[in-house]
């Protein structure tokens, strides 16, 4: 049983809430971190690949809407923070991850970067426009909500004062993006990406995209990004990657927001000019975007219950009001162009009439943190943006809404991080292996999850050597099962727990496939689970129960599982059918934020407020195509 006590401790959460210095820490730049001098050659190398966490969605004072809602630490405590450091946050708390990550992507805003705080360092190419001396002397004033209210509207409408792809703007934040991802990327140990996301907004519409580049700054110095400015559309995008591909001999890829603020837009079955998908056109999409982000902080993406009624995990932390702005709202017929799972069935549609799947994408999930903070733990989580930093009040605070609706704060989820097996802890090898796809999701919690297909897997293979026997005799998540005959494929999967967080409550296959009229459809098979449970009679592991004391956030890992193997076989394989299999591996219910919010600072928290979440991690799919 782990108590609260512990709990905090072992999560290493430094609020000093009293006698802190309230001014952000920036003593240690960029030129005074000490980096380790590694020899690139000398790196070690598995053949078998080893595992990696990191985030590849995280936004820092370079980022207008971080700096509009308070965020005044840059990209040097990011990665501090990302290497297991201690910063000072924003709001002037200490702050520190319990484990470090091994890879980050800071994924600065390309509209307006930089200009945020160059406003507030008055710079004389921003402030000779009346606006942006209105914003200056709100915050000034304490009236930094407002004015962020009033900077976004601003860009949203297109009403902003001045271009925000302004090359003589971007040119020196971009050198500093690139020197600073060079400063600390350190080939074995940790690696810094170089990367933006694109801000692709179409009335209030979000089809973000975090572009991450293989390269070193020798060739990404002087690609600027692309911006919304210059197109909202991401074939335009592509067309930018594939330029900057065909002039440095280097390598790219984007990663698509999840979908669930994009009012249907994200898998829409037209492109943004309306016309028809086309095979050049699925093409191109997968091969630019490899990846789907399904978890991070603005909810979770992996499922709906409208879409999956049969689905008792599919109502988790789900995000579907309206789009970004909250200036439409979410109708049910576009909830199946925002989900992964709808996504991947429509991908299997695209298949069978264009002969290329466009949504043939792996997993990962990563924050969309605000506050140069990488935080995705339940118990060490800082919030969205800065202005809702841990705090009495934060659960209630709006975090985007209009007339037609509101969503809160505590909507948020503590979520996610990007697991990627890769040889080594380098640039390319990360890159490679987000190509092929041998990744997977989790909603903060690191389950370790492995997850091989192939045609002749037993349970004597799940041996100490279980990881060489499946590459040897199958394909690893993100890889493509071919045969002609009628044999079903068997997968080889096994789970372990994350040692800081709850035990393992059951492993399931998440099965989608097209019928003979062109329809899809889906099943989720219990294939593993803890404790003696058996299979009711309508087909379902009952529940594993809830452990967790409300009254001070402990809970036992007695009710779940260490970790969970299983070699599983299709029961209903139709060798006709082009099909897709990922793993849903599920936690115990543990504390969720909120629960933590109201032990450490006493909020008052209504009954609409969850206090309780059951972690879970998400592979990438394994596909089966008939020969």
């Amino acid at each position: 049983m782990k108590t609260p006590i512990k709990l905090i401790i072992f999560g290493m959460m430094l609020f000093i809430l009293n006698g802190c210095d309230q001014s952000p820490d920036k003593t240690d730049d960029l030129d005074n971190h000490k980096k380790p001098t590694t020899n690139e050659n000398k790196v070690e190398s598995n053949s078998l690949n080893n595992l990696y966490w990191g985030d590849t969605h995280l936004h820092t004072d370079l980022s207008m809407d971080a700096g509009a809602f308070g965020n005044r630490i840059g990209m040097d405590e990011a990665y501090r923070f990302a290497l297991g450091e201690e910063v000072t946050s924003s709001s002037g708390l200490k702050a520190k991850l319990s484990r470090p990550l091994d890879f980050l992507v800071i994924t600065d805003h390309s509209d307006a970067m930089g200009f945020f705080p160059d406003m507030m360092a008055e710079k004389e190419y921003v402030m000779k426009y009346d606006i942006v001396k209105k914003w200056k002397k709100m915050i000034d004033e304490g009236k930094g909500g407002a004015a962020a209210i009033d900077i976004i509207k601003n860009f949203s409408q297109g009403t902003f004062p001045f271009e925000t792809n302004d090359p003589a703007m971007m040119t020196p934040v971009w050198n500093n993006i690139v020197e600073a991802a060079e400063k600390y990327n350190d080939p074995g140990k940790f690696t810094a990406f170089i990367g933006y996301e694109w801000t692709s907004l179409i009335k209030g519409n979000n089809l973000h995209r975090c572009v991450i580049y293989r390269d070193n700054g020798d060739k990404t110095i002087g690609h600027l990004p692309f911006t919304n400015e210059d197109s909202s559309d991401p074939e335009e995008l592509w067309k930018n990657m594939a330029m900057y591909e065909k002039n440095t001999g280097g390598q790219v890829l984007a990663i698509p927001h999840n979908g669930n603020l994009s009012n249907g837009m994200m898998f829409a079955e037209t492109r943004i000019n309306g016309e028809k998908i086309t095979e050049s056109y699925a093409k191109e999409r997968i091969k630019r975007e490899p990846l789907y982000e399904a978890t991070q902080i603005k909810g979770d993406g992996e499922a709906h219950p409208f879409l999956s009624p049969n689905d008792e995990f599919a109502d988790f932390e789900n995000w579907d009001k309206g789009n970004l702005d909250m200036s439409a709202v979410k109708t049910n017929n576009m909830l199946q162009y925002e989900y992964t799972r709808s996504a991947l069935k429509l991908g299997l549609k695209y298949k069978n009439e264009l002969n290329v799947n466009p949504y043939k994408f792996g997993l990962i999930g990563s924050t969309d943190s605000h506050t140069s903070l990488t935080t995705a733990d339940d118990n060490n989580f800082f919030g969205k943006a800065s202005n809702v930093e841990p705090s009495k009040d934060r659960a209630y605070h709006p975090f985007i809404g209009s007339d037609l609706g509101t969503v809160y704060t505590y909507e948020t989820i503590a979520s996610g991080y990007a697991a990627v097996w890769a040889k080594s802890n380098t640039r390319e090898d990360i890159f490679d292996a987000m190509v092929r796809k041998e990744t997977y999701a989790t909603t903060g919690s690191r389950i370790k999850l492995r997850f091989f297909g192939g045609w002749d897997f037993t349970e004597a293979d799940m041996t100490d050597n279980y990881v060489q026997t499946g590459y040897d005799k199958g394909v690893p998540m993100g890889g493509d099962l071919i045969n002609g005959n009628s044999k079903a494929p068997s997968f080889m999967i096994h789970a372990m727990m994350d040692p800081e967080s709850g035990s393992l409550d059951r492993m399931q296959v998440v099965k989608g496939w097209v019928n003979a009229d062109g329809s899809s459809s889906e099943k989720v098979y219990d294939v593993a689970w803890s404790g003696d449970r058996e299979v009711d009679a309508q087909g379902k592991v009952p529940s594993v129960g809830n452990s967790v004391n409300l009254e001070d956030g402990s809970w036992s890992n007695d009710i779940g599982a260490i970790e969970l193997s299983k070699v599983w076989s299709d029961p209903d394989f139709d060798a006709s059918q082009e099909s897709f299999y990922y793993v849903r591996v599920i936690e115990i219910p543990t504390p969720r934020w909120t629960l933590y919010d109201k032990l450490r600072y006493g909020a008052e928290l209504g009954p609409e407020i969850p206090l309780t979440t059951t972690e879970r991690a998400y592979s990438s799919p394994i596909w089966y195509t008939p020969n």
